[in-house]
C-alpha cells in the first residue's frame, strides 16, 4: 500500500512538473514570437530595411554561387541590368505595410478601377449551368462580315510544352524520360525552319539539358534565342505557386533563373510571363514580374464563373494593378491575358468546342497515349481535305476572338510534356503549316495566321489596339480560390503538408 501511494505521489509530482514546464515553455515561446513579430513589423515599417534585406539575400546568393562578377557582366552586356535594379529597388513597395487592418476595404478607393474583383465576387452566383459545347460558358455567334482584307483576323499559333519539375515522377526521371528529348526535338525542328516558334518556361530543366546536350545544339539554341524563334518566358527556375509562397521565395527562384540565363546564354531579354498551371493567381506575382522588367503576362487557372463573367464583357485582357498601388505611386500595370476555357491543352484552347479543337491536336494521330475523349479523332491534313479542315478550325478561332477586344487570337498548341518524340514534333508543325498555307493563300477568308511566341502575340495585340484606339480595362484584386468545374475548389493544398 505504501508503495502504491508513493508511486501515485511521484506521478502527481511529475505531472505537476510537466504542466509547469509546458506552461513556462509556452509563455516563453509566445513572448519570443511576439518579440519577433514586433521586430518584423518594425522592419516592415522601414522600406529601406526591406530593401537592405533583399540586397543581403542577393549578395549571399551571388557569393554562394561564386559567380557574382560573371553575372554582373552578363547582365550589363545582355541588357538584363534593368532586372537587377528592379529586383532590389522597385520591389521594395511589396513589403511595405498597410496602415490599418482595413486594407481590403480601403483598397477599393485606391484606383478608379474598371474591374475590382471584390465587387465581381459579390455579383457571381457561382453556379454552373450547361453552356452547350462550351460547357462552362455560353453559345458564341459572330458575323463573318466583321473581318475584311483591310482588317483581317490575326491568329498567332504558339507551340509550348509544360514541364513540371517534379509531379508524378521525380525531376530527374522526367528529364531522362521526356524533357531532354523535348528540347532536342524542338531545337532541331526550329533550326531548320525559320517560320517555326516555341516558348519555354522552366529554367531548371533547361539548365539540365544545357549541361548535357551537344555543342551544336547549344549553338543552335543561342541562335534561336537571338533571332526570336525560341523565347524564354517568365525566366523562373520553376513555374511557382502563387497562393502559399512568400514573395521572398518567388523573387529568389526568379533570380536563380535569370542569373543562370545571364551567365550561360548569349542574350536573353525576358519580356512576358507565362503562368498556365498555378492554382489561382495573385497580383503579387504580377507586381514582382513588373519589377523584373516584364510588361505582359498570361494566366490560366481562374474560377470558371469568373472567366465567363469577364468573357461576356470582353475583359479577359486587362491592365492588372495591385491593391496596394496608391494613385501617386509610380507603378506600371501588368498587361494580362486570361485564357478563357477549361484548360491549357489543345482541346480547350483553339475555341469553345473541345470536340473540334481536339481534332487539331496532331499528337493524337498515331500516339497510343493521347486520344480524343470525344468521338472524332484527328486526321492528317492533305491536299484533299485541307479546305474543309481549315474552315472548321477558322470557325473556332473566329468564335474565340469575340471574347476579346482586338481581333488577335492567341492559339497555343501544347500540353504537359509534349513534343517528346520527333514524330509528334513533325506532325504538329507540318499539319499546322498546311492549314496556315491554305488560310493565308485564300484572302477571301480575311485571316492572317502564323507561328509566334508569347511576346509576338502581345506585340500584335498592342499594335492593333493602338492603331484602332482600343482601351483595355484596369483590374485590381486576385483570382482565388480556383475551381475548374462544379464545386471542385483547389484549396486543400493550402493547409496540407508534404510527407
Amino acid at each position: 500500500m505504501f508503495r502504491m501511494k508513493t508511486r501515485r505521489l511521484i506521478l502527481m509530482i511529475l505531472a505537476i512538473l510537466f504542466v509547469v514546464s509546458f506552461s513556462s515553455l509556452y509563455f516563453i515561446t509566445r513572448t519570443s514570437i511576439n518579440d519577433d513579430r514586433q521586430q518584423l513589423f518594425g522592419i516592415l515599417q522601414n522600406s529601406e530595411k526591406v530593401k537592405a534585406l533583399r540586397a543581403d539575400i542577393h549578395a549571399a546568393y551571388s557569393k554562394a554561387k561564386g559567380m557574382a562578377k560573371v553575372v554582373d557582366a552578363r547582365l550589363v552586356s545582355s541588357g538584363l541590368n534593368k532586372t537587377k535594379a528592379h529586383v532590389l529597388g522597385d520591389l521594395g513597395r511589396i513589403g511595405e505595410p498597410v496602415e490599418t487592418c482595413e486594407f481590403v476595404s480601403k483598397s477599393r478607393s485606391f484606383h478608379q478601377d474598371d474591374v475590382q474583383m471584390l465587387d465581381v465576387y459579390g455579383l457571381l452566383s457561382f453556379d454552373n449551368p450547361d453552356g452547350g459545347v462550351w460547357k462552362q460558358g455560353y453559345d458564341i455567334r459572330y458575323e463573318a462580315t466583321q473581318w475584311s482584307r483591310q482588317r483581317p483576323l490575326q491568329v498567332v499559333v504558339v507551340p509550348h510544352s509544360h514541364n513540371d519539375p517534379g509531379w508524378i515522377k521525380t525531376v530527374d526521371q522526367y528529364f531522362i524520360d521526356q524533357t531532354t528529348h523535348i528540347l532536342d526535338n524542338v531545337v532541331d525542328s526550329l533550326a531548320g525552319h525559320p517560320n517555326r516558334r516555341f516558348i519555354w518556361a522552366e529554367v531548371s530543366f533547361f539548365s539540365m539539358w544545357w549541361e548535357r546536350t551537344t555543342q551544336t545544339r547549344r549553338e543552335n539554341a543561342n541562335r534561336l534565342l537571338r533571332n526570336g524563334q525560341l523565347e524564354m518566358v517568365t525566366g523562373g527556375w520553376v513555374m511557382n505557386d502563387e497562393a502559399n509562397t512568400r514573395y521572398f521565395a518567388i523573387i529568389d527562384q526568379l533570380i536563380e533563373g535569370h542569373h543562370w540565363m545571364a551567365a550561360n546564354l548569349d542574350a536573353v531579354s525576358v519580356e512576358s510571363g507565362w503562368a498556365i498551371d498555378p492554382f489561382g493567381h495573385s497580383p503579387t506575382m504580377a507586381s514582382i514580374l513588373s519589377g523584373f522588367g516584364l510588361d505582359s503576362m498570361l494566366i490560366q487557372r481562374v474560377h470558371y464563373s469568373v472567366k465567363k463573367h469577364l468573357a461576356a464583357r470582353k475583359e479577359l485582357e486587362f491592365n492588372w494593378l495591385p491593391n496596394w498601388a496608391a494613385p501617386a505611386a509610380s507603378y506600371s500595370p501588368m498587361f494580362t491575358h486570361m485564357m478563357p476555357f477549361y484548360s491549357y491543352d489543345i482541346p480547350h484552347t483553339c475555341g469553345p468546342d473541345p470536340a473540334i479543337c481536339c481534332q487539331f491536336d496532331f499528337a493524337r494521330l498515331s500516339s497510343g497515349r493521347y486520344r480524343c475523349p470525344w468521338a472524332p479523332q484527328p486526321t492528317p491534313i492533305t491536299a484533299s481535305n485541307v479546305a474543309s479542315r481549315a474552315l472548321i478550325l477558322l470557325d473556332q478561332y473566329r468564335k474565340k476572338s469575340t471574347l476579346y477586344r482586338t481581333d488577335v487570337v492567341f492559339a497555343p498548341i501544347g500540353d504537359d510534356f509534349r513534343y517528346d518524340s520527333p514524330r509528334e514534333t513533325a506532325e504538329q508543325f507540318e499539319n499546322y503549316e498546311r492549314l496556315m498555307a491554305y488560310m493565308n493563300g485564300n484572302p477571301e477568308l480575311n485571316v492572317e495566321i502564323r507561328f509566334g511566341t508569347l511576346s509576338e502575340y502581345f506585340r500584335a495585340v498592342k499594335t492593333r489596339a493602338s492603331s484602332e484606339g482600343i482601351r483595355f480595362p484596369a483590374l485590381s484584386g486576385d483570382f482565388f480560390t480556383y475551381a475548374d468545374r462544379n464545386e471542385d475548389y483547389w484549396s486543400g493544398y493550402y493547409t496540407s503538408r508534404p510527407f
